[in-house]
């Protein structure tokens, strides 16, 4: 059986599931939603998508539509998920699933409701690097001490990853700490426990924090130091150390490293090395097998607790 998809948000990242999807066997994108016709037009037409729209709620009454993949900006993930479970089609949305803790609850309370595969895109889960991490964790060859995790940007003007003007701001604490503090719970398989953050000045024109430092701890003692800019001219990216009790790992967006600069072959760890590709085969191999996914809502939903609790610090 072909699953059928509605992919919204024809940009950076629509482009990238998109490209992963096409890897993917019996999954079609039968309906795309953009902000502007005429661009969202051009990207069906490469791509062989028969139905285009400006409004989700279009593609929500095809009924072939088994599934939703949601690239659209931050302030309306909860929204459009909540419209697409009350729809009945299965939703994958991408991280971040909320910027008000409410809104990711109220999600996660549908989901259970309905019963329908909800998933949210902390793709770091997914990235063949921590994979190869996760897997000696499990096998209990290697646990983390600490997490030392950098995330920086240059974002001094509203451009996304293709250098065009974004339509919504991003955000440091949602949506790019949102990576990290779900990555290291995850990782540590322990619940955390405490929580602190500083931000530095507010940007005049943008009205977010450009800087910020945020500190974790796990309930089994593992620490994580975060620090993140959106002010930072040099290399771009998150670069994480897991610094362990029987070694030291650099990841480096899909390369791994020893502590001594090693490099470690993680090509073999999963099928494929594009973490948004492994993202969505768990998206669709859950909605075939009738079960939860890995990053489902409900699992990343302690995160977005965190976050919250973040922000009160903040205020």
């Amino acid at each position: 059986m072909t699953i059928k998809v509605a992919l919204a948000g024809a940009g950076a990242f629509g482009i990238k599931h998109l490209d992963g999807i096409k890897n993917i066997a019996d999954v079609e994108v039968v309906s795309l939603i953009g902000r502007e016709l005429a661009k969202t037009q051009e990207v069906a037409d490469k791509y062989g998508i028969a139905h285009v729209s400006t409004d989700l709620a279009d593609s929500l009454k095809i009924k072939e539509v088994d599934a939703v993949i949601l690239c659209t900006p931050t302030q309306m993930h909860a929204s459009q998920s909540l419209a697409c479970l009350e729809a009945g089609k299965h939703v994958q949305v991408e991280i971040p699933l909320c910027d008000v803790l409410k809104d990711g609850e109220k999600v996660v309370a549908l989901q259970k409701q309905t019963g329908l595969v909800a998933m949210c895109g902390h793709t770091r889960r997914f990235n063949p690097s921590h994979q190869y991490v996760h897997k000696k964790i499990v096998a209990k060859e290697f646990n983390i001490q600490q997490m030392d995790v950098q995330t920086y940007f240059f974002r001094r003007t509203n451009m996304n990853a293709l250098g065009q003007p974004r339509s919504w701001t991003d955000h440091l604490l949602w949506h790019h700490a949102a990576h990290t503090v779900d990555l290291f719970a995850y990782q540590v398989g322990s619940p955390i426990v405490k929580a602190n953050a500083i931000q530095g000045p507010i940007h005049p024109a943008l009205g977010i924090a450009m800087d910020m430092s945020i500190q974790l701890q796990a309930a089994n003692g593992a620490i994580c130091t975060l620090s993140l800019s959106f002010n930072n001219d040099g290399p771009l990216g998150t670069f994480f150390r897991y610094i362990g009790d029987t070694a030291t790992y650099l990841a480096r967006y899909d390369d791994l490293f020893t502590g001594k600069e090693e490099k470690i072959d993680v090509s073999q760890v999963d099928v494929s090395m594009n973490g948004i590709e492994l993202q969505d085969r768990e998206f669709f191999a859950a909605i075939r097998e009738g079960r939860e996914p890995n990053a489902s809502v409900a699992q990343v939903l302690p995160c977005y607790q965190v976050l919250h609790q973040l922000e009160q610090q903040f205020a």
